[in-house]
Protein backbone atom coordinates (compact mmCIF):
# COMPACT_ATOMS: atom_id res chain seq x y z
CA UNK A 1 0.00 0.00 0.00
CA UNK A 2 1.46 3.27 -0.69
CA UNK A 3 -1.60 6.12 -0.08
CA UNK A 4 0.13 9.14 1.38
CA UNK A 5 -1.94 11.68 3.75
CA UNK A 6 -0.45 14.63 3.63
CA UNK A 7 -0.58 18.15 6.83
CA UNK A 8 0.45 15.35 9.63
CA UNK A 9 2.65 16.11 12.46
CA UNK A 10 5.40 13.45 13.30
CA UNK A 11 3.92 11.01 15.01
CA UNK A 12 0.15 11.24 14.13
CA UNK A 13 -2.18 11.48 17.37
CA UNK A 14 -5.34 9.04 17.31
CA UNK A 15 -7.79 7.35 19.13
CA UNK A 16 -9.21 3.39 18.06
CA UNK A 17 -13.03 4.60 17.82
CA UNK A 18 -15.12 4.28 20.22
CA UNK A 19 -15.84 6.60 23.50
CA UNK A 20 -18.21 6.38 25.90
CA UNK A 21 -21.27 7.74 25.66
CA UNK A 22 -23.17 10.15 27.99
CA UNK A 23 -26.01 9.09 29.90
CA UNK A 24 -28.39 11.19 28.00
CA UNK A 25 -27.37 9.13 24.88
CA UNK A 26 -27.31 5.73 26.86
CA UNK A 27 -31.48 6.91 27.78
CA UNK A 28 -32.10 8.10 24.16
CA UNK A 29 -31.13 4.49 22.85
CA UNK A 30 -32.78 2.95 25.58
CA UNK A 31 -36.02 4.85 24.87
CA UNK A 32 -35.72 4.05 20.86
CA UNK A 33 -35.82 0.86 21.76
CA UNK A 34 -38.85 0.91 23.32
CA UNK A 35 -40.50 3.19 20.74
CA UNK A 36 -40.52 5.98 23.33
CA UNK A 37 -38.69 8.36 20.98
CA UNK A 38 -38.67 8.03 17.03
CA UNK A 39 -35.68 8.24 14.81
CA UNK A 40 -35.63 12.05 14.27
CA UNK A 41 -35.56 12.22 17.90
CA UNK A 42 -32.88 9.67 18.32
CA UNK A 43 -30.53 11.38 15.38
CA UNK A 44 -30.79 14.48 17.09
CA UNK A 45 -29.22 13.07 20.99
CA UNK A 46 -27.03 11.65 18.64
CA UNK A 47 -25.81 14.85 16.68
CA UNK A 48 -25.49 16.48 20.51
CA UNK A 49 -22.80 13.39 21.49
CA UNK A 50 -20.86 13.92 18.12
CA UNK A 51 -20.81 17.83 19.09
CA UNK A 52 -19.66 16.60 22.61
CA UNK A 53 -17.27 14.24 21.43
CA UNK A 54 -15.42 16.14 18.54
CA UNK A 55 -15.05 18.92 20.66
CA UNK A 56 -13.43 16.71 23.63
CA UNK A 57 -11.20 15.47 20.72
CA UNK A 58 -9.83 18.97 20.22
CA UNK A 59 -9.35 19.87 23.17
CA UNK A 60 -7.59 17.04 24.27
CA UNK A 61 -4.95 17.84 20.84
CA UNK A 62 -5.66 14.99 18.69
CA UNK A 63 -4.65 15.04 14.93
CA UNK A 64 -7.44 12.53 13.46
CA UNK A 65 -10.34 12.52 15.05
CA UNK A 66 -13.11 9.83 15.22
CA UNK A 67 -16.89 10.62 15.71
CA UNK A 68 -17.13 8.11 18.73
CA UNK A 69 -19.34 5.66 17.10
CA UNK A 70 -22.37 7.58 18.36
CA UNK A 71 -24.51 6.31 16.27
CA UNK A 72 -23.44 2.41 17.35
CA UNK A 73 -24.68 -0.18 19.72
CA UNK A 74 -22.04 -2.35 19.73
CA UNK A 75 -19.47 -3.35 16.68
CA UNK A 76 -21.09 -5.96 14.88
CA UNK A 77 -24.90 -4.99 15.42
CA UNK A 78 -24.92 -1.83 13.58
CA UNK A 79 -23.86 -3.27 10.63
CA UNK A 80 -25.66 -6.29 10.84
CA UNK A 81 -28.72 -4.54 11.19
CA UNK A 82 -27.89 -2.48 8.30
CA UNK A 83 -26.64 -4.84 5.80
CA UNK A 84 -29.39 -7.01 4.26
CA UNK A 85 -28.98 -10.35 4.68
CA UNK A 86 -28.19 -10.01 8.20
CA UNK A 87 -29.99 -9.73 11.82
CA UNK A 88 -29.17 -9.51 15.36
CA UNK A 89 -30.30 -12.04 17.56
CA UNK A 90 -32.21 -11.66 20.82
CA UNK A 91 -29.93 -11.17 23.88
CA UNK A 92 -27.90 -13.51 25.05
CA UNK A 93 -26.31 -13.64 27.78
CA UNK A 94 -22.57 -13.94 28.74
CA UNK A 95 -21.87 -13.99 32.10
CA UNK A 96 -23.28 -12.57 35.20
CA UNK A 97 -25.22 -9.95 34.44
CA UNK A 98 -23.70 -9.23 30.94
CA UNK A 99 -25.97 -9.57 27.69
CA UNK A 100 -24.95 -8.81 24.10
CA UNK A 101 -27.06 -9.10 20.87
CA UNK A 102 -24.90 -11.35 18.19
CA UNK A 103 -25.30 -11.06 14.60
CA UNK A 104 -27.48 -13.82 12.56
CA UNK A 105 -26.66 -14.22 8.68
CA UNK A 106 -30.22 -15.32 7.33
CA UNK A 107 -29.44 -14.75 3.49
CA UNK A 108 -26.69 -13.20 0.93
CA UNK A 109 -25.04 -10.32 2.63
CA UNK A 110 -25.77 -6.90 0.48
CA UNK A 111 -25.38 -3.45 1.38
CA UNK A 112 -28.52 -1.28 -0.04
CA UNK A 113 -26.87 2.05 0.80
CA UNK A 114 -24.17 3.47 2.78
CA UNK A 115 -24.01 2.73 6.29
CA UNK A 116 -21.46 5.31 7.56
CA UNK A 117 -21.46 8.11 5.38
CA UNK A 118 -23.83 9.91 7.21
CA UNK A 119 -21.86 10.23 10.40
CA UNK A 120 -19.01 10.62 8.80
CA UNK A 121 -20.18 13.71 6.74
CA UNK A 122 -21.58 15.12 10.47
CA UNK A 123 -18.04 14.79 12.09
CA UNK A 124 -16.09 16.22 8.96
CA UNK A 125 -18.12 19.24 8.97
CA UNK A 126 -17.77 19.98 12.59
CA UNK A 127 -13.74 20.09 12.51
CA UNK A 128 -11.21 20.93 10.03
CA UNK A 129 -9.11 18.14 11.57
CA UNK A 130 -9.41 14.75 9.55
CA UNK A 131 -12.47 12.06 10.28
CA UNK A 132 -11.53 8.68 9.86
CA UNK A 133 -14.09 6.22 8.35
CA UNK A 134 -14.60 3.14 10.10
CA UNK A 135 -15.90 0.15 9.62
CA UNK A 136 -15.88 -3.78 11.62
CA UNK A 137 -13.85 -6.01 9.21
CA UNK A 138 -15.94 -8.93 7.05
CA UNK A 139 -13.69 -11.51 9.07
CA UNK A 140 -15.07 -10.23 12.26
CA UNK A 141 -18.28 -9.85 11.18
CA UNK A 142 -18.76 -13.33 9.91
CA UNK A 143 -16.88 -14.89 12.67
CA UNK A 144 -18.89 -13.74 15.45
CA UNK A 145 -21.99 -14.67 13.76
CA UNK A 146 -24.26 -17.03 13.50
CA UNK A 147 -24.25 -18.27 10.28
CA UNK A 148 -27.90 -19.93 8.83
CA UNK A 149 -27.08 -19.11 5.25
CA UNK A 150 -23.52 -19.62 3.39
CA UNK A 151 -22.43 -22.73 5.97
CA UNK A 152 -18.81 -21.33 4.41
CA UNK A 153 -16.79 -19.61 6.05
CA UNK A 154 -14.45 -18.52 2.68
CA UNK A 155 -17.76 -17.72 1.24
CA UNK A 156 -19.22 -15.35 3.79
CA UNK A 157 -16.26 -13.58 4.59
CA UNK A 158 -15.72 -12.65 1.04
CA UNK A 159 -19.13 -12.03 0.48
CA UNK A 160 -19.10 -9.59 3.01
CA UNK A 161 -15.64 -8.26 2.00
CA UNK A 162 -17.31 -7.35 -1.31
CA UNK A 163 -19.80 -5.52 -0.04
CA UNK A 164 -17.85 -3.34 2.47
CA UNK A 165 -16.02 -2.02 -0.51
CA UNK A 166 -18.75 -0.38 -1.46
CA UNK A 167 -19.18 0.97 1.63
CA UNK A 168 -15.69 2.13 1.03
CA UNK A 169 -15.98 3.42 -1.96
CA UNK A 170 -18.66 5.43 -0.85
CA UNK A 171 -16.95 6.69 2.37
CA UNK A 172 -14.01 8.10 -0.09
CA UNK A 173 -16.83 9.63 -2.25
CA UNK A 174 -18.03 11.36 0.15
CA UNK A 175 -14.49 13.13 0.84
CA UNK A 176 -13.06 10.48 3.70
CA UNK A 177 -9.48 10.06 3.21
CA UNK A 178 -8.85 7.67 6.35
CA UNK A 179 -10.27 4.25 6.07
CA UNK A 180 -10.10 1.61 9.55
CA UNK A 181 -11.21 -1.82 9.45
CA UNK A 182 -11.95 -2.90 13.04
CA UNK A 183 -10.80 -6.99 12.85
CA UNK A 184 -10.47 -7.65 16.70
CA UNK A 185 -11.43 -11.72 15.72
CA UNK A 186 -8.00 -11.75 13.12
CA UNK A 187 -5.40 -12.86 15.49
CA UNK A 188 -7.63 -15.89 17.04
CA UNK A 189 -7.47 -18.05 14.21
CA UNK A 190 -4.24 -17.97 12.89
CA UNK A 191 -4.42 -20.72 10.56
CA UNK A 192 -6.74 -18.47 8.28
CA UNK A 193 -4.68 -15.31 8.24
CA UNK A 194 -4.34 -15.84 4.51
CA UNK A 195 -8.20 -15.65 4.52
CA UNK A 196 -8.31 -12.58 6.88
CA UNK A 197 -5.56 -10.89 3.68
CA UNK A 198 -7.38 -11.87 1.44
CA UNK A 199 -10.70 -10.20 2.42
CA UNK A 200 -8.90 -6.71 3.36
CA UNK A 201 -7.37 -6.81 0.31
CA UNK A 202 -10.86 -6.57 -1.56
CA UNK A 203 -11.75 -3.62 0.24
CA UNK A 204 -8.47 -1.65 -0.09
CA UNK A 205 -6.89 -2.15 -3.35
CA UNK A 206 -6.64 0.48 -5.40
CA UNK A 207 -8.90 2.39 -3.26
CA UNK A 208 -7.68 5.80 -3.05
CA UNK A 209 -7.51 5.72 0.81
CA UNK A 210 -5.18 5.60 3.49
CA UNK A 211 -6.32 2.40 5.33
CA UNK A 212 -5.45 1.24 8.62
CA UNK A 213 -6.60 -2.34 10.30
CA UNK A 214 -7.13 -2.28 13.93
CA UNK A 215 -6.44 -5.51 15.63
CA UNK A 216 -6.60 -6.06 19.34
CA UNK A 217 -5.20 -8.85 22.15
CA UNK A 218 -4.07 -11.36 20.48
CA UNK A 219 -1.27 -14.14 19.62
CA UNK A 220 1.31 -11.41 18.00
CA UNK A 221 4.28 -13.56 18.21
CA UNK A 222 2.95 -16.53 16.26
CA UNK A 223 1.20 -14.06 13.36
CA UNK A 224 2.29 -15.67 10.55
CA UNK A 225 3.03 -12.59 8.38
CA UNK A 226 2.13 -8.95 9.75
CA UNK A 227 3.25 -7.63 6.42
CA UNK A 228 1.08 -9.39 4.40
CA UNK A 229 -1.93 -7.66 5.67
CA UNK A 230 -2.72 -4.43 2.63
CA UNK A 231 -3.21 -1.95 4.23
CA UNK A 232 -0.78 1.43 4.88
CA UNK A 233 -0.89 1.11 8.77
CA UNK A 234 -1.57 -1.62 11.44
CA UNK A 235 -2.91 -0.65 14.75
CA UNK A 236 -2.25 -2.97 17.00
CA UNK A 237 -2.88 -3.46 21.12
CA UNK A 238 1.49 -3.54 22.43
CA UNK A 239 1.31 -1.96 25.81
CA UNK A 240 0.68 -5.95 27.24
CA UNK A 241 2.41 -7.44 24.93
CA UNK A 242 5.40 -5.07 26.05
CA UNK A 243 6.26 -4.37 22.07
CA UNK A 244 7.52 -7.74 22.20
CA UNK A 245 6.20 -8.75 18.67
CA UNK A 246 7.18 -5.71 16.81
CA UNK A 247 10.14 -6.22 14.73
CA UNK A 248 11.33 -4.44 11.94
CA UNK A 249 11.36 -6.95 9.38
CA UNK A 250 8.12 -8.17 9.71
CA UNK A 251 6.13 -4.54 8.87
CA UNK A 252 6.40 -2.85 5.61
CA UNK A 253 3.48 -0.65 6.92
CA UNK A 254 3.22 1.83 9.23
CA UNK A 255 2.35 1.30 12.88
CA UNK A 256 0.14 2.56 15.14
CA UNK A 257 1.32 1.39 18.55
CA UNK A 258 -0.91 1.49 21.85
CA UNK A 259 0.73 3.20 24.59
CA UNK A 260 -1.82 3.15 26.99
CA UNK A 261 -3.88 0.40 28.44
CA UNK A 262 -7.77 1.03 28.36
CA UNK A 263 -8.83 -1.96 30.14
CA UNK A 264 -7.72 -1.19 33.54
CA UNK A 265 -8.81 2.06 35.87
CA UNK A 266 -4.76 2.60 36.73
CA UNK A 267 -3.58 5.44 34.58
CA UNK A 268 -0.50 5.36 32.42
CA UNK A 269 1.96 7.74 33.32
CA UNK A 270 3.30 10.99 30.62
CA UNK A 271 6.99 9.05 31.49
CA UNK A 272 5.63 5.69 31.15
CA UNK A 273 4.51 6.58 27.34
CA UNK A 274 7.20 8.77 27.05
CA UNK A 275 9.27 5.22 27.10
CA UNK A 276 6.94 3.67 25.01
CA UNK A 277 7.29 6.09 21.97
CA UNK A 278 11.40 5.59 22.64
CA UNK A 279 10.78 1.78 22.18
CA UNK A 280 8.83 2.47 19.19
CA UNK A 281 11.71 4.87 17.76
CA UNK A 282 14.58 2.30 18.16
CA UNK A 283 12.88 -0.05 15.75
CA UNK A 284 10.56 1.98 13.04
CA UNK A 285 11.56 5.31 11.44
CA UNK A 286 9.67 8.40 13.02
CA UNK A 287 7.92 8.68 9.75
CA UNK A 288 6.11 5.29 10.35
CA UNK A 289 4.80 5.69 13.99
CA UNK A 290 1.00 6.89 15.04
CA UNK A 291 0.25 7.49 18.56
CA UNK A 292 -3.12 5.71 20.21
CA UNK A 293 -4.49 3.71 23.24
CA UNK A 294 -4.64 0.17 22.37
CA UNK A 295 -8.13 -0.41 22.43
CA UNK A 296 -11.79 1.68 21.94
CA UNK A 297 -12.38 4.05 25.06
CA UNK A 298 -16.22 2.47 25.43
CA UNK A 299 -15.48 1.14 28.93
CA UNK A 300 -13.68 4.34 30.00
CA UNK A 301 -15.29 7.55 31.50
CA UNK A 302 -15.08 10.80 30.13
CA UNK A 303 -12.74 11.99 32.89
CA UNK A 304 -10.26 8.88 32.46
CA UNK A 305 -10.53 9.12 29.01
CA UNK A 306 -9.69 13.25 29.19
CA UNK A 307 -6.85 12.85 31.67
CA UNK A 308 -5.36 9.50 29.95
CA UNK A 309 -5.32 10.97 26.58
CA UNK A 310 -4.10 14.64 27.48
CA UNK A 311 -0.83 12.77 28.91
CA UNK A 312 -0.58 10.48 25.45
CA UNK A 313 -0.57 14.08 23.16
CA UNK A 314 1.84 15.77 26.41
CA UNK A 315 4.17 12.77 25.91
CA UNK A 316 4.22 12.61 21.62
CA UNK A 317 4.86 16.74 22.11
CA UNK A 318 7.74 16.03 24.36
CA UNK A 319 9.15 13.52 22.03
CA UNK A 320 8.33 15.51 19.24
CA UNK A 321 10.11 18.16 20.16
CA UNK A 322 13.66 16.33 20.81
CA UNK A 323 13.68 14.90 17.09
Amino acid sequence: MSYKLENLPILPTTVVGSFPKPKYLLKAMNDFKKNRIDKDELKKTQLKALDDIVAFQEEVGLDVLVDGEVEREEMTIFFAEKFKGMVASDWVRSYGNRYYRKPIIKDKIVLEKPMTVDFFREAQNRTKKPIKGMITGPYTMVDWSYDEYYKDRRKAILDCAREYRKEAEALRDAGCKILQIDEPAASVRLDEWDLFCESIDIITKDLGMYTICHICYGDFDNVPNFSKVPVDNLDLECINNNFSFLKKDLFNQDISAGVFDVHTHKQTSKEEIVQNIKKLLEIFPKEKIWIDPDCGLRTRTREESLNQLKLMVEATKEIRNNL
